[in-house]
């Protein structure tokens, strides 16, 4: 199984967290808000978060990669201090 590329993690991270932000203040201003009716209300936007970080996480390990050249390896490195 190949590994998972941080640009990959850390868009699955920053999808979950701004749509956990967004439906908590969504909750928070509406009188009724009951996104889920079977779920607890304080855990719904936790849980909600998931399906776009799951979104997030498929398509970024399902892209493919844009080939990098030698020079871009070579600026890698130096930049690295290789």
């Amino acid at each position: 199984m190949a590994r998972v590329e941080k640009k990959v993690t850390a868009a699955t991270a920053a999808a979950y967290v701004g749509s956990t932000g967004l439906l908590a203040s969504l909750e928070a201003v509406q009188d009724h808000a009951e996104l889920v009716r079977w779920m607890p209300p304080a855990l719904a936007p936790f849980v909600l978060a998931l399906v776009p970080a799951a979104i997030a996480f498929v398509s970024g390990w399902a892209a493919k990669h844009t080939p990098r050249t030698d020079e871009d390896l070579v600026r890698a490195a130096r930049r690295h201090g290789q």
